[in-house]
């Protein structure tokens, strides 16, 4: 399985910015970002769904995620968790996302992803979900892929 998606410019390259007299790079860059990011949505969730053992590829070393308040950090403490899930099908309804401004990010690529949409867990019922991603480019010998370094879950359940 190849869980990269290729970042549409080179992790060191400098980011145009609003104001800077480059509007339409930077419009360019959010397009291509999003473009990545709805690529990396896809490999996401049916990897979920149907490969879960390779889920943690997609994730940095020391990545964190916080699911509906309970935080895992870590590939094997990453790995423990997805394995205890029982298995899921995903439906993404809406997805969004924006760069990072690099101040924020030390100059590292950094794109938000928010997505949301239903999920059914064996045994339970259908629900509605919330996650939040934030990606950062990683250059490879070949390209530069995308892993998650936060990611944030959180079912969406209203009192009826």
């Amino acid at each position: 399985m190849a869980a990269s998606v290729v970042s549409p410019r080179p992790a060191n390259a400098a980011r145009p910015g609003p104001g800077d007299g480059r509007e339409q790079d930077f419009k360019t860059y959010v397009d291509q970002a999003c473009r990545a990011a709805d690529e990396f949505v896809n490999i996401y969730y049916e990897t979920m769904d149907k490969r879960r053992r390779a889920l943690t590829r997609l994730y940095l070393d020391k990545a964190t995620l916080v699911w509906n308040g309970n935080a895992v950090s870590g590939q094997e403490e990453l790995n423990k968790f997805f394995e205890m899930l029982p298995s899921s099908e995903f439906q993404v309804n809406v997805l969004d996302c924006q760069p990072v401004h690099e101040q924020a990010t030390q100059g590292q690529t950094t794109v938000l992803v928010v997505t949301s949409g239903t999920v059914k867990f064996d045994g339970d019922k259908q629900r509605y979900f919330n996650q939040n991603f934030l990606l950062t480019a990683q250059a490879t010998p070949t390209n530069t892929v995308w892993k998650i370094a936060s990611d944030c879950f959180r079912f969406q359940d209203w009192a009826s």
